[in-house]
């Protein structure tokens, strides 16, 4: 096996880790609470979405190895993936139930939701790193990171959606018409709609941020030699 393979398997198997010690607290909060909420198990599944980009890019740039981008299933891939990619940065929307928490089981909560949001976003991260080392195979620098900018704006717009207008990814499928309907609306109106700014761009910020740092720090330690 190659450095470059060990160090990627390594890699799902610390995200792997980070989901198992994520479901670990959630069971000791249950222990400690007596019982699974509603709460914590919606927490379950939006790790699992979380997951769902993740393994797509790898499934994409697996076939990008052997086809084209403009393939089938190339296209089918990348569509899938730009989907389900909200759902990882979404998680961070998640902070919004801690009030609802009993206050003598905050501090555990607080503990419980962090593991789950940071491996969720983890899992965004490098799924987006992944699709960005392949653009960068295929356009300028700058080029990428503009279509990596878009990504994180979009998905920042995809956030509002779904936490303020309830809308998730599979109504994409299910009724694309009424979700582009609401969407509009703020789009062509956007000072109607001042809340749709102050979920947006503060998350594209965020996202931005947080993404540059985590795409420098992979370039750091991509240029140092391997300890293997």
């Amino acid at each position: 096996m190659s450095v470059s393979l060990r160090l990627k398997v390594r890699y799902v198997l610390a995200l792997c880790l980070a989901t198992a010690a994520s479901i670990g607290l959630l069971l000791a909060e249950a222990i400690s609470s007596h019982g699974f909420s509603g709460l914590y198990l919606y927490l379950l599944w939006n790790l699992f979405l979380a997951w769902i980009p993740f393994i797509l890019s790898v499934w994409l740039v697996y076939m990008l190895h052997r086809k084209n981008w403009s393939s089938w299933g190339g296209l089918a891939l990348s569509a899938g993936w730009l989907a389900f990619l909200p759902n990882s940065f979404y998680m961070i929307s998640d902070f919004i139930h801690l009030p609802e928490v009993e206050p003598g089981q905050l501090l555990l909560s607080v503990v419980v939701f962090t593991s789950f949001i940071y491996t969720g976003v983890l899992l965004g991260l490098g799924s987006l790193y992944l699709i960005h080392t392949e653009l960068n195979k295929r356009l300028s620098n700058r080029s990428s990171a503009f279509v990596v900018a878009i990504l994180l704006l979009a998905c920042s717009i995809a956030i509002y959606i779904g936490r303020d207008l309830r809308w998730n990814t599979w109504d994409v499928l299910a009724n694309p018409a009424g979700m582009l309907f609401d969407l509009s609306e703020r789009l062509l109106h956007p000072t109607q709609y001042p809340q749709a700014l102050a979920v947006i761009v503060p998350f594209f910020v965020l996202l931005l941020s947080m993404y540059a740092v985590a795409w420098q720090t992979a370039r750091l330690f991509a240029a140092r030699p391997s300890d293997d």
